[in-house]
């Protein structure tokens, strides 16, 4: 590390509790809320380290992530995990080099499991059970790079998948952070194995600080708190214990054409909040500030506060202020479930002084999760003093996007596939281009026809659907786009992430899904038109700045982006891990225009006016 100063770890702020609570039952072999929620230390470079660069090691250590668990192993920037919390002001550029100082045999087991009549479901259980390893984990190299993800920075800095480092070799990138405040995080992004590269402990947030924000006064220092929200999975020995060891178990779900195991992206039983397995976090009686980042594999959130004692939902004191890109115009209050994908961010304020002695639970409120607990807040009795008061405007900057309000752009459509015998049983991610109709036959491979809301029928040839297919998206530098994900049903949800750009929700439509599409699964194909079946709502904070957006089953998700700032060879895909590493990844390049038109290939989008 480079003399940068690091703010040591601290335990989350205090607040004077009202009374001890009551040790609660052991949970998948662990007692939730008995150990204190740590705060990852900051890194927060000056001027001169930042012109000059600093030094980050990811390096192997010992953490605990449990008081009842021996110590497990884990890859690390800095040895914390999660990594440091990187605080940056805007406008001021910083040269990272992020070196390789990894060692010994890679810190994850990984397992696949059929699930079992009248058992748990696998992914539920610690330990491999009735498992089986999966072939060339174990001997993984470290091969690691770092993608600082929602920065604006030129392709060579952005942290392409394949161009990951081994040990005693470094990767230099330079970010401009000319962005307004916002949360980004930094992770593993190597090829073909970013899930096992996460899971092993490879994240950490990165702040990015304006004037607009500080003139906000929000709740800052220790009331202001990062929320590295994970789950895991850990292994036991024979007679059953915990041994700590992370481990990777997916649930198999069928078998490909060449007889491989299909697995559901990884959900695990135990949550972890910067680290630890279901913490608690003593607060006073006051506004708090939450940065919140679900850094998760591949489970989606429904985070909702409820009363300790009565499981009760808590109304009146959490507001949402900002998302992945930045501050949102005004709080939005939030009494209900917030929906959380893997690699979004909110930016939560939470008023303790309504709650005052009161002991809460941060709970994921999705259907069929066998351990909902995230983690406890025990709020202080004294009544404190807080001059913080809750602004009605929130980023007087901000601009709402329309149609009508940007100038001509280009029009994409991704269509996001269900797994079946066409896809080797994976989801995929087609690149399409419009064609006529006339004199196309359906049921096609590779060909989708939709009716929009103009009742016209609309037909599309697929051109890439795997990595390394032919490169499909030239952007010119500084123009704006609407990409239009389309999502066909059969692999859930999937939060669709674009490198270097912030976007805003435009559109929400609604078509049909599996198992009511005519989208032919065997052929890969539609047998007749999807027909449009209307709008769905945008909700308050999908209309913010957003870099990762969740497409569910059965609707068509329209972003608008403007591709300025940085050129070079970026990605997009899926930020489900898993299925980002099985193919639901593709490249793009952005090129001043004055370049491009001299390129040798140059397809473009097309006018897909499905919605």
């Amino acid at each position: 590390m480079s003399d940068v100063t690091i703010q040591p770890v601290q335990e989350a702020p205090a607040g004077r509790p009202s009374q001890a609570p009551h040790k609660r039952e052991a949970a998948a072999g662990l007692t939730p809320f008995i150990d204190e929620l740590r705060i990852p230390p900051v890194l927060r470079p000056g001027r001169k380290e930042a012109l000059r660069g600093i030094d980050i090691d990811q390096t192997t250590t010992w953490v605990r992530l449990h008081s009842e668990l021996p110590p497990t192993k884990v890859w690390a920037y800095e040895g914390y995990y999660p990594g440091p919390t990187i605080e940056v002001r805007r406008g001021r550029r910083l040269r990272i080099n992020w070196h390789n100082r990894l060692t010994g045999a890679y810190p994850v087991t990984a397992a696949e499991a059929k699930p079992l009549p009248g058992a748990p479901l696998p992914t539920d259980e610690p330990g491999v059970g009735n498992g089986t390893l999966v072939d060339g984990v174990a001997g993984l190299p470290p091969w690691t790079v770092t993608h600082l993800h929602g920065a604006v920075t030129g392709g060579g800095n952005d942290g392409w998948s394949e161009n990951a480092v081994s040990p005693g070799e470094s990767q230099l990138s330079e970010y401009p952070n000319d962005h307004r405040a916002t949360s980004w995080w930094y992770h593993d992004h190597a090829m073909d194995i970013t899930r096992w590269n996460v899971f092993a402990g490879l994240a950490g947030m990165y702040l990015v600080r304006d004037d607009e924000e500080d003139m906000l006064q929000l709740p800052s220092g220790r009331r202001e708190i990062p929320l590295v929200i994970q789950d895991r999975n850990l292994d036991t020995d024979a007679d059953g214990r915990l041994t700590g060891r992370l481990l990777h178990k997916t649930q198999i779900v069928a078998q490909d054409k060449d007889g491989k195991n299909v697995s559901l992206p990884f959900t695990g039983p135990y949550t972890l909040v910067n680290g630890v397995i279901w913490p608690h976090a003593d607060v006073a009686a006051c506004w708090y500030r939450f940065r919140v980042l679900n850094a998760a594999n591949s489970r989606t959130f429904q985070l909702r506060l409820v009363d300790d004692a009565t499981g009760a939902p808590v109304t009146g004191a959490v507001w949402q202020i900002g998302s992945d890109g930045g501050l949102l115009p005004r709080p939005v209050p939030v009494d209900g479930a917030l929906s959380v994908a893997s690699a979004e961010r909110l930016d939560l304020l939470i008023d303790f002084g309504r709650l005052r002695g009161r002991t809460l639970r941060l709970v994921n409120a999705a259907p069929g999760v066998a351990y909902p607990d995230v983690m406890q807040f025990r709020v202080g009795a004294t009544q404190v003093r807080d001059p913080f008061v809750l602004p009605q405007v929130i980023s007087s900057s901000f601009e709402r996007l329309t149609h009508g309000s940007v100038p001509h752009h280009e029009h994409r459509l991704v269509v996001l596939t269900p797994p079946g015998p066409v896809g080797n049983f994976h989801p995929e991610m087609w690149e399409m281009r419009q064609i006529p109709g006339k004199d196309v036959q359906v049921p096609t491979e590779g060909i989708i026809q939709i009716r929009g809301a103009d009742k016209e029928v609309r037909t599309y040839r697929r051109t890439a659907r795997m990595f390394d297919d032919t490169l499909g998206h030239l952007v010119r530098h500084g123009d704006w786009e609407q990409w239009s994900f389309l999502n066909l049903g059969g692999a859930g949800t999937h939060p669709m992430h674009i490198h270097l750009v912030d976007f805003q929700v435009m559109d929400r439509h609604r078509y049909p899904a599996d198992p009511d599409s005519p989208y032919d699964n065997e052929v890969g194909g539609t047998r007749a038109p999807l027909e449009y079946c209307g709008p769905n709502p945008i909700s308050p904070g999908d209309q913010g700045w957003k870099d990762v957006i969740q497409v569910p089953p059965g609707q068509m998700v329209n972003v608008l982006a403007r591709f300025q700032g940085a050129t070079g060879r970026f990605m997009y895909h899926c930020h489900l891990l898993e299925h980002e590493d099985m193919g639901m990844m593709r490249p793009f390049v952005v090129m001043p225009r004055e370049v491009l038109k001299f390129h040798h290939h140059q397809p473009g989008g097309h006018d897909h006016g499905a919605h």
